[in-house]
């Protein structure tokens, strides 16, 4: 039986502590339904009522686009490996890059990771607990190195052609407001 919680207990916040994978969705208005698997050591609850992951450089930048139309988002986590349970955070989200004041204070708080191109952060709304019966168990084998790999072979240079060309916009033609106009 699905719970709703308006913030974050200390029990929920160590699952999501313990959790190697998450699942973020977003809509625009009109377009495509965006649902993105993250990892990494990304994601940090900031406080009961606030998340933020550090987002890195993916092949589209639907997540941006969608938060800066409407902020709508989801975020997902399952357990894989204990006890079952579904944690959803509903709420509304926006990025935050580099070049933003924010960035100083949020940035600090995440270990550097490759292809590093905003924060994303939620202000959670609404909290839902279900029982996650259905999940099968997988054993975690570790992190992947190939977007490490990607990201020194493409250099920085590389890196803000692959953004200008692959992350300006998204799938349906909205602006990610990653790089400045």
């Amino acid at each position: 039986m699905a719970k709703f919680y308006l913030s974050l207990s200390q029990e929920l916040r160590a699952f999501i502590a313990r959790q190697q994978v998450f699942f973020t969705a977003t809509a625009p208005h009109g377009g495509r339904i965006n649902l993105s698997p993250k990892g990494m050591d990304s994601l940090r609850v900031l406080d009961d009522t606030t998340v933020a992951y550090l987002d890195v450089t993916g092949s589209g930048n639907e997540t941006a686009a969608h938060l800066g139309q409407n902020g709508r988002m989801t975020i997902m986590f399952c357990s894989f490996a204990e006890a079952p349970l579904i944690l959803r955070l509903y709420g509304r989200g926006r990025a935050i890059r580099p070049r933003d004041r924010e960035w100083g204070e949020l940035y600090p708080r995440f270990a550097p990771l490759p292809g590093e191109r905003q924060i994303i952060l939620l202000e959670i709304g609404s909290v839902q607990t279900s029982c996650g019966y259905g999940v099968p168990l997988y054993e975690y084998r570790g992190e992947r190195d190939t977007l490490a790999r990607w990201v020194e072979k493409k250099g920085k240079q590389g890196i803000l052609e692959y953004w200008r060309e692959k992350n300006r916009v998204s799938i349906d033609g909205l602006p990610t407001g990653l790089l400045p106009e």
